[in-house]
């Protein structure tokens, strides 16, 4: 069957996202992030608790970089680090809280071409999105998408022309047993276990 034929698959609705970031980080694994001709399957993520987290942007309270971050759940905060890469998190909770998951890495299944070309330091298909700002890079998210609403249907007149940024369900189900560790790259709350895997997953940043 063609692509035009086949069932567009279902998009992750506010509700799922509008839960604790532990609740949804575990449970979007699997799940798919699509922008424009790009595919790619999660798997790797990190959960940021809010106010309360020391290792979270939300730590110090709303500010203008921040912003998305106590808005409504289901949008996609994008911010710059290190001077050089974005990188991309899911706001979840409810407005206010600032929590939201860190998307880590993803295995490409469509678009690798264009990942390709916007990743040429990438050696094999496996680097291209194995790390945050790598899958970011690779799926050419930057500041233009901070606040983006993954939940805005394509072509519903609830999104601005052009590429559309959100997460599908793909039909493979969150693993029954992901691997759990704690954060990476981080220097504070390096003790909480607060990061998942796919377990046996090639394209995770760092095991």
């Amino acid at each position: 069957m063609s692509a035009a034929g086949r069932a567009r698959p279902p998009q992750l609705r506010r509700a799922f996202y509008a839960r604790p970031s532990v609740e949804v980080a575990p449970e979007l694994l699997n799940k798919v992030l699509v922008l424009g001709a790009c595919r790619g399957r999660i798997v790797e993520v990190e959960a940021y608790l809010g106010p309360d987290d020391p290792a979270s942007h939300a730590h110090r309270g709303p500010t203008r970089r921040n912003a998305t971050m106590f808005g409504p759940a289901g949008h996609l905060y994008v911010y710059f680090t290190y001077g050089m890469h974005w990188c991309a998190n899911v706001v979840c909770g409810r407005p206010g809280e600032g929590t939201a998951v860190l998307l880590r890495a993803l295995a490409p299944l469509e678009g690798l071409d264009a990942m390709r070309a916007r990743r040429p330091a990438a050696r094999r298909d496996r680097d291209l999105c194995n790390g945050p700002a790598k899958l970011a890079q690779a799926l050419g998210i930057d500041g233009r998408l901070d606040g983006a609403d993954l939940t805005a249907r394509p072509g519903s007149g609830e999104v601005a022309a052009g590429p559309v940024v959100t997460i599908v369900d793909g039909g493979t189900p969150p693993p029954d047993d992901p691997v759990v560790t704690t954060r990476i790259g981080i220097s504070r709350a390096i003790e909480l276990p607060l990061r998942w895997y796919v377990r046996g997953e090639p394209h995770v940043s760092r095991r």
